[in-house]
This record gives C-alpha cells, structure tokens and sequence, in this order.
C-alpha cells in the first residue's frame, strides 16, 4: 500500500457530488482502483474516492472545457 500526499492538492470533480480539491492518493496495488481523499468545496466533507468517480475540473488556461449541451456531439438515430 502507499500513500500519497499531494502538494500543491488537485481541484477536482467527483461524479454525482460536485467540486473539490485531491489531498492525497492510496493506491492499494494492481488488483484495486486508487482512492483519492477530496475535500470536498460544498460542505467540506473529506471523501475517499474511486479513481472512476473522478475528473479533473474544467480549466481554460489548459484546454478542459465543461461540457455542455452545446459542444457534445449526439449521434444520428436510425437511417
């Protein structure tokens, strides 16, 4: 097992439970997803999370548009 404290943290999307900020990592080895600890921005919950649940929050400056309706390409259905 290792743990990792992250400096400077990551800010960060948890799915189904908004924005907040990785403190940390615990990866328990090959056979299991990594658990990041988020603090979380709305209630200041601390959550260890599924590497599955999380996305990195959007940031302009690098390129990760939030997506919306707008820029998310729905496929043709039928003919």
């Amino acid at each position: 097992m290792a743990f990792t404290q992250l400096a400077p943290p990551i800010p960060l999307h948890v799915t189904d439970r908004g924005t907040g900020v990785a403190i940390a990592v615990i990866d328990y080895g090959q056979d299991y997803d990594l658990l990041w600890m988020v603090g979380m921005d709305d209630g200041g919950e601390i959550w260890c999370v599924p590497n599955p649940q999380v996305r990195l929050q959007a940031n302009w400056s690098m390129g990760r548009r939030k997506k919306t309706p707008a820029n998310t390409k729905i496929a043709a259905i039928g003919g």
